[in-house]
């Protein structure tokens, strides 16, 4: 396994969550590290996105909500996920963007539900 996505679940409209996403050590070099999601019925769409450098894109649907970083020293991506809408229910993906190939880690199911 090259890249472990965690941390979704059942949370209430205006709730938090933290995603992780834990690469390889290859991988975590990689020249983009985002992550992307799917609700049902719908599209795989952006959410967050941070390059080697550390720039970041989000769509603008999470902007001023989601926050996605990185931790060098574990390997790890995160997604903070702050008040949190029942149109964020999505299944979440961890992609990343490396010279040798496009890689996605499993999902991980986030729910936003009273």
């Amino acid at each position: 396994v090259q890249l472990q996505a965690s941390g979704g679940g059942l949370v209430q409209p205006g709730g938090s969550l933290r995603l992780s996403c834990a690469a390889s050590g290859s991988l975590f070099s990689s020249n983009l590290m985002g992550w992307y999601r799917q609700a049902p019925g719908k599209q795989r769409e952006m959410v967050a996105t941070i390059l080697t450098g550390g720039a970041t894109n989000y769509a603008d649907s999470v902007k001023g909500r989601f926050t996605i970083s990185r931790d060098n020293a574990k390997n790890t991506v995160y997604l903070r996920m702050n008040s949190l809408k029942p149109d964020d229910t999505a299944v979440y993906y961890c992609k990343a963007i490396h010279p040798s190939g496009v890689y996605w880690g499993q999902g991980t199911q986030v729910t936003v539900s009273s």
